[in-house]
C-alpha cells in the first residue's frame, strides 16, 4: 500500500480499511474454492467462516453506526462461527456485504465526528476509539486468512508484501522510484 501523507485521521482510518480489504482479497485469490473451507483442526475456523463472522461483525457495529449500539439485538455472533455459504461467490457477497457497511458508515464523517459518542455492547467508545477498535479487530481476522492462505498454498504463495530474502531488492527499488521523482 502506497503511503498517502495525510493528517487525516479519517482518511488514514479508510486507507488502513481499504488496505485489509484488499489484503484478505489477495489472500483469497490464492486458494482454491475447496481451501476456502478447509480447517487446520477443529478449533480453527476455515476462511469462509471469518468472512461470515467478520460480515456479521461489520453489519452489527456500522448500521446506523452514529445512532445506535454496535451490539445489534438481532445480532446471533455463535451463528458466525457456522454454516458459511457453500460457494466462493457466496463468501465473496458476504465479504462485499460487510465491507459495503464500513465504507458507508465512515465516508460521510469528518473530523469533528471523532469525539462523538457512540456505544458498543453498552460501553461508550468515541468514533476514534470505535474505529481503532475495528480496525484492530479486522486487521487481526485478515491476517488468521493470510496465515490460512499462505499454509495452504506453501511453495506456490505469492507475497502480499516484500518477498522473503527480498528486502534489500525491495529497499533500492524504492529508494530509485523516489530519487527519480525529485
Amino acid at each position: 500500500m502506497p503511503l498517502e501523507f495525510t493528517t487525516s485521521y479519517l482518511k488514514d482510518a479508510l486507507a488502513l480499511f481499504g488496505y485489509y480489504k484488499k489484503l484478505g482479497e489477495r489472500a483469497m485469490e490464492q486458494v482454491s474454492d475447496q481451501q476456502l473451507f478447509e480447517v487446520m483442526d477443529e478449533e480453527m475456523n476455515s476462511i469462509a467462516i471469518i468472512v461470515k463472522h467478520m460480515c456479521g461483525n461489520m453489519r452489527s457495529r456500522w448500521t446506523d453506526f452514529l445512532t445506535s449500539d454496535g451490539e445489534k439485538p438481532d445480532r446471533n455472533r455463535d451463528t458466525e462461527f457456522v454454516d458459511p455459504p457453500d460457494t466462493r461467490d457466496g463468501v465473496m457477497k458476504l465479504w462485499e456485504q460487510g465491507w459495503g457497511c464500513v465504507f458507508a458508515a465512515l465516508k460521510p464523517l469528518c473530523d469533528t465526528d471523532l469525539e462523538r459518542r457512540v456505544t458498543i455492547r453498552g460501553e461508550d467508545h468515541s468514533v476514534m476509539q470505535a474505529v481503532n477498535r475495528q480496525l484492530a479487530h479486522y486487521a487481526y481476522h485478515c491476517g488468521q486468512m493470510v496465515f490460512l492462505a499462505k499454509h495452504f498454498q506453501q511453495g506456490d504463495w505469492k507475497s502480499l508484501s516484500v518477498p522473503r530474502n527480498k528486502s534489500a531488492e525491495f529497499n533500492r527499488r524504492v529508494l530509485s522510484k523516489e530519487l527519480s521523482q525529485r
